[in-house]
C-alpha cells in the first residue's frame, strides 16, 4: 500500500478535532464513496444515508485508525458494505411486500444474502488484485489459466525463471491477504490476525 503523508497528516489532525482537515478528507473522498454508491445503484436518497453513516463511522474510527495510509481503502470497504446492506434491505422490504411474499422470504432472502456477500467478497477481492503490482498480478493471472499451465510455460510467458514461480507466488498471495480491501472485508489486521 503506498504511504500517501498528506493523508497520513490529514487523518492524523482530524483525529485531533482538526475542523479544516476533516473537511479537506471529506472533500477528497466524498467522490469516491458516491461513485461506490453510482457502482451498486443505490438511488439518491439510499445513497445520502450510505456516505452519511459512512461519514458517522469515519468520524467514530479516526481516532483509533491504525493505519492512516488504508483510509482509502476503510473507506471505499465501508461504503461498499454500507450499499449492500441498503440495498439487501430494500430486497428484504420488496419481498415482504410482494402478493407472494410470505412464502418465498424463506428461501429467496437466505438465496439473496448468499449473493449479495459473494458480490462484496468479489468486490473487495477485485479491488485488493487491483492494487497488487503488475508483476503479481501477471503471475497470479497466468497461473490461475485454464488448462493451468505448467511452470516451463509460466517462465516462458513472464520471463522468470522456474524457480522464481513459487517464491514470487507466495509473496503476492501474501500481499493479497494484507490488503485494506481484503482485512476490512474479513475484519483481521494487517498481519491477518481477528480483531477482537
Amino acid at each position: 500500500m503506498r504511504e500517501d503523508p498528506t493523508v497520513i497528516a490529514l487523518v492524523t489532525r482530524a483525529g485531533k478535532g482538526d475542523e479544516a482537515a476533516w473537511n479537506e478528507l471529506l472533500d477528497r473522498y466524498l467522490p469516491l464513496m458516491w461513485s461506490i454508491c453510482n457502482r451498486y445503484r443505490v438511488g439518491r436518497p439510499d445513497a445520502d444515508d450510505v456516505v452519511q453513516t459512512v461519514c458517522l463511522r469515519l468520524v467514530e474510527q479516526l481516532a483509533v485508525l491504525r493505519t492512516p495510509s488504508a483510509l482509502p481503502g476503510w473507506i471505499a470497504v465501508t461504503t461498499q458494505r454500507e450499499c449492500f446492506r441498503v440495498l439487501r434491505s430494500a430486497r428484504k422490504r420488496e419481498l415482504s411486500e410482494s402478493p407472494l411474499g410470505g412464502d418465498l422470504a424463506g428461501d429467496g432472502s437466505e438465496v439473496i444474502e448468499r449473493e449479495l456477500e459473494r458480490a462484496e467478497f468479489q468486490a473487495a477481492m477485485r479491488a485488493a488484485f487491483a492494487q497488487l503490482p503488475p508483476l503479481c498480478r501477471d503471475l497470479l493471472t497466468t497461473l490461475m489459466g485454464d488448462p493451468r499451465p505448467s511452470y516451463a510455460e509460466v517462465s516462458r510467458q513472464l520471463s522468470m525463471p522456474v524457480g522464481g514461480i513459487g517464491p514470487n507466488r507466495a509473496r503476492c498471495l501474501a500481499k493479497l491477504r494484507r490488503s485494506p480491501y481484503l482485512t476490512a472485508y474479513l475484519g483481521l489486521d494487517e498481519e491477518g490476525e481477528g480483531n477482537a
